[in-house]
C-alpha cells in the first residue's frame, strides 16, 4: 500500500518562518511570496506551522489559511507539510483532516509535549492520526523541545504504518540515529532534524534535511547536499565546515528568533515574532552580526 501513497517530499524541506505584520496579524501574501522564494533558492518541500513557524502562537484558523496560501503559491513546485499535531489527539485528527482537504502533500507527526505519554501511548497517538488521513506523515522526534525522547524500537515498530513514511530526527543521539537507519525499510525516509547534523546524517544513509538555515541559505545547504549524494566527500566535509559557524549561530538564542532576526536584517521583511517569542536581543545580534556578515544570503 505504501507504493501507492508515497510521494516524493523532497530531500530539502525548509521549516519555513511565519511572516507576521507588525500589528500581529498572519501575513499571508508575504507568505506566498517567501515560499515561491524558498521554491527559487533550492527548497523542495516547505514544512508550514512547526516551530520555526512559531506554530504555538496561532490558531486553528490561521494555520488552516496559511497552510492553503502556501500550497496555492507553490502548487506542485514544492511539497506541502502542514504541522497539524500537538498532545491532543482528537484535535490533532481533526486539524489533520481539514488540511488534507486543503491539499497539502503530508503532515508532521510531532511527538507529543507536557503530558510525556509512554512509548506504546506515543505509538497509538500516532497510529491513530496516521489512520484518520490517506497523505503521508512523517514524524518529528525533538526531546529538546518535548522533554520525551521516541526511542529506535518505536520509531521502527511506527514505520510499517502505511503512511508514515519517514522521520524528522533531531534528538542529536548518533547512535539512536544510525540504528534508526540501519533498521528502518528502504522506503522510509530519515531527515536529519538538525542543520549542523545534515553532514553526518546524510554521510551514513540518511535522506535529507528540515532545515533552517534554508529560509536564508537554501542554495548553499542544497550545494551541501548535493556533494553528499555524489560521493565527494572532502568538499562535501569542506562545505560543512564552512557553513557549521552559520548553522550554529542560528540557535545561539531560541529557534526561531534567531532566523526571523537574520531575514529581516536581509532586507527580507518578515515582521516581528509573537509573544512568548521576542526580538532578538541586543547582546545577541552583536554576536551574530558579524558571522551573518561572513555568509552571502540567497534571499535577501
Amino acid at each position: 500500500m505504501r507504493g501507492k501513497i508515497m510521494k516524493d517530499l523532497g530531500r530539502l524541506i525548509t521549516a519555513m518562518v511565519t511572516p507576521f505584520k507588525n500589528n500581529g496579524e498572519v501575513d499571508f501574501e508575504r507568505a506566498k511570496d517567501f515560499a515561491k522564494a524558498l521554491v527559487n533558492t533550492g527548497s523542495d518541500g516547505l514544512l508550514i506551522g512547526g516551530t520555526t513557524g512559531e506554530s504555538p502562537s496561532m490558531n486553528e484558523d490561521e494555520k488552516l489559511k496559511l497552510f492553503k496560501s502556501v500550497k496555492d503559491a507553490v502548487g506542485t513546485t514544492a511539497s506541502v507539510i502542514a504541522g497539524t499535531t500537538d498532545n491532543n489527539t482528537i484535535a490533532s485528527i481533526d486539524l489533520s483532516k481539514k488540511a488534507e482537504k486543503l491539499g497539502v502533500d503530508a503532515i508532521l507527526l510531532t511527538v507529543p509535549a507536557y503530558n510525556k505519554p509512554t512509548q506504546e501511548g506515543l505509538f497509538q497517538h500516532f497510529k491513530k492520526i496516521s489512520e484518520s488521513v490517506s497523505i503521508p506523515g512523517i514524524l518529528y522526534n525533538v526531546p529538546s523541545r518535548t522533554s520525551l525522547n521516541m526511542d529506535v524500537d518505536t520509531t521502527i515498530k511506527l514505520s510499517s504504518i502505511d503512511n508514515i513514511v519517514g522521520v524528522k530526527e533531531a534528538s542529536s543521539d548518533p547512535d539512536q540515529i544510525t540504528n534508526i537507519i540501519s533498521r528502518a525499510n528502504s522506503d522510509f525516509k530519515i531527515w536529519s532534524g538538525n542543520d549542523n547534523e545534515t553532514f553526518s546524517i546524510m554521510s551514513t544513509g540518511g535522506h535529507g534535511v528540515v532545515s533552517v538555515a534554508s529560509n536564508i541559505i537554501g542554495n548553499q545547504v542544497k550545494k551541501l547536499m548535493g556533494y553528499i549524494l555524489d560521493g565527494q566527500t572532502d568538499l562535501a566535509a569542506t562545505e560543512h565546515k564552512r557553513l557549521l559557524l552559520f548553522f550554529n549561530a542560528l540557535f545561539w538564542v531560541t529557534n526561531p528568533i534567531p532566523i526571523r532576526y537574520a531575514l529581516n536584517r536581509s532586507g527580507f521583511h518578515m515582521g516581528p515574532p509573537r509573544l512568548p517569542m521576542t526580538e532578538a536581543p541586543d547582546d545577541f545580534k552583536k554576536k551574530f552580526d558579524p558571522v551573518m556578515d561572513q555568509y552571502d544570503m540567497d534571499i535577501s
